[in-house]
């Protein structure tokens, strides 16, 4: 189709999909909003309809209905649909979760076919090449249809089966030969095996599954394969032990390993692109254990930084603090939690806030895990001499605004940091501790002098990540009023205005939990708290203090998060301490 010509010079010369001229010539969106999501899209690498019901522009149901009449295509509700009873493994899963479609029937040699985007030419020739069938389209409800190409999708073992075969031979002797340093051969031969469809299934099924981490475990007579889901590792495969040396393999070649290298730990990086406009990072880790490599890959998604500070779970106050904290011209802030606790993302989301164009960024990180456009980022190399501390020296010549450092470790880095931040610069980093009071001790013990502390951080942030309750299954659960004050409520806020909710589980979640909410603990460093640590006090007295300030402990975040329904009580007593 020709490109729709616009009145507006900024826009001239952008040619939108025809899902956003159907939608404009049905007034249900205007040039302007269409050529403003379009480019949102762009820089956020997603598609335009995602962008477009993410937004609130158009409702997915509204969509759907002008999509239908522009077409002269059928409305089906998706709801009305067993997943169970429709037709398998006529069209690749991966072209159903590129393009958002779901095969719904085959007659004669032409298949019916969900979409929320009739107008998508790409997906209609990428169905027909696949299967040598025509394609009669279906409109659906672009929400309902993506939960259903999720649940839709073919499991990770049953996929084994089929990648795999019966005579799915390994060739120990070929094995060896890929150690050696002749990289593009070594390549070749990891490619030639049906290992290479495999990892990429896996690689799939794992983003399907909202999964955070794959884990690729070898033992002496097994071998598994675990995705950590909402927190959680839980087991997807047990492929054959032969397959253990040829998977590691094919991971260490596409991320950039010495394959030849067995007896020490390795890090590496590799990306998939899992859409016409949407490419995933994956951090690879491998492990020498006694059966073979243990690989872990962290699955890095760059939305998860764009999502805005008001997805990550902050209350109000919370997020009134935090935001007040990074937009002072200078000063720390830190964010503390144990590893997998969201703290990168809080991290990204604060510096995806402040990414102007007049505002210079620099981070140092080990690896850096999102890659940001208009934030300098650092790739810290102790091999090399590039360490925090090195880096942050030169971030000092490099007339920063905004300085990042992934992990305060060692005294040295701390004190340049802290130096940084008392000179007109906005610092912020990471800290292993159990809260915010107990990071202030944290850094006293590391040798930092108590004065750099008072006179520098600005604020801490404390946090979990906890399971957050299937809206479509929860119930409410009937808790006896002794548990609920031992678990930490207030006799007085018990007072039958609200019900905590249980997990039930459905098709549309996973055990009664479906993604995660944080928990925060976000501690403004008073005059009070300065005083406190001018004269060495404790944690306890620094916590007693922040309370007295109206700072909520975890476990009271946790516990406001089970009267809003949003988690259970089962999951706040598991994730904080009393």
């Amino acid at each position: 189709m020709a490109a729709v010509e616009f009145p507006h010079a900024e826009a001239a010369n952008v040619a939108l999909p025809g899902l956003a001229r159907a939608l404009i010539s049905a007034g249900k969106l205007d040039q302007k909003a269409a050529v403003d999501l379009y480019r949102k899209a762009q820089v956020h690498r997603t598609s335009f309809i995602a962008e477009l019901t993410g937004s609130g522009a158009v409702s997915a149901f509204d969509l759907a209905h002008t999509m239908s009449l522009a077409y002269g295509a059928p409305l089906l509700d998706l709801e009305a649909v067993d997943p169970q009873r429709l037709p398998k493994g006529l069209l690749d899963t991966k072209i159903c979760s590129d393009f958002r479609v779901v095969v719904l029937a085959k007659r004669s040699n032409r298949l019916t076919v969900a979409t929320a985007d009739p107008s998508d030419q790409q997906a209609a020739e990428k169905i027909k090449f696949a299967t040598q069938m025509g394609v009669d389209w279906v409109i659906a409800e672009y929400d309902k249809l993506s939960r259903l190409v999720e649940a839709n999708a073919t499991t990770a073992t049953e996929s084994m089966d089929n990648i795999i075969g019966e005579d799915f031979q390994f060739d120990e002797a070929s094995m060896e030969s890929a150690g050696g340093d002749d990289d593009e051969k070594s390549s070749s031969e990891v490619d030639d095996a049906p290992v290479v469809k495999f990892l990429h299934k896996m690689l799939l099924d794992a983003i399907n599954m909202r999964a955070s981490d794959l884990h690729f475990e070898p033992f002496e007579h097994s071998y598994r394969v675990r995705f950590r889901i909402d927190g959680e590792l839980r087991e997807i495969a047990a492929p054959p032990v032969a397959v253990k040396d040829k998977l590691a393999s094919r991971i260490k070649v596409i991320s950039r390993m010495d394959i030849a290298e067995k007896r020490v730990p390795q890090d590496g990086r590799m990306k998939l692109k899992i859409g016409p406009e949407r490419v995933i990072d994956f951090r690879v880790s491998t492990l020498p254990t006694l059966f073979g490599e243990k690989v872990v890959i962290r699955i890095l998604d760059p939305s998860s930084a764009r999502m805005g500070i008001e997805a990550l779970g902050y209350e109000p106050e919370e997020k009134a603090r935090l935001l007040d904290a990074i937009r002072k011209p200078y000063g720390m802030v830190l964010v503390t939690g144990p590893t997998g606790s969201g703290k990168t993302v809080s991290l990204y989301t604060c510096l995806n806030l402040l990414n102007q164009p007049g505002v210079n960024i620099s981070t140092a990180e080990d690896p850096a895990e999102i890659n940001l456009p208009g934030v300098n980022q650092v790739n810290v190399n102790d091999k090399a001499g590039l360490t925090f501390a090195s880096a942050l020296r030169a971030f000092l010549r490099q007339d920063p605004d905004i300085i990042m450092v992934g992990e305060i470790r060692d005294l040295e880095t701390a004190d340049i940091a802290l130096k940084a931040a008392q000179t007109g610069h906005m610092v912020m980093s990471t800290l292993h501790t159990n809260d915010a009071p107990a990071t202030l001790v944290r850094l006293r013990n590391m040798g930092v002098a108590a004065f750099n502390i008072a006179s520098s951080v600005v604020l801490i942030t404390a946090q979990r990540l906890a399971r957050r309750l299937c809206p479509n299954c929860k119930e409410p659960v009937d808790v006896p009023t002794e548990a609920l004050i031992d678990a930490g409520f207030r006799e007085e806020e018990i007072d039958g205005s609200w019900m905590p909710y249980r997990p039930v589980g459905c098709s549309a979640c996973s055990n009664g939990y479906k993604g995660r909410v944080g928990i925060y603990q976000v501690m403004p460093v008073s005059e009070e708290i300065q005083r406190i640590i001018l004269r060495d006090g404790n944690t306890l007295e620094i916590a007693a203090q922040a309370e007295s300030e109206g700072v909520r402990s975890l476990r009271q975040s946790g516990l406001h998060k089970v009267k809003q329904g949003i988690t259970s009580l089962e999951e706040v007593i598991n994730c904080t301490n009393l």
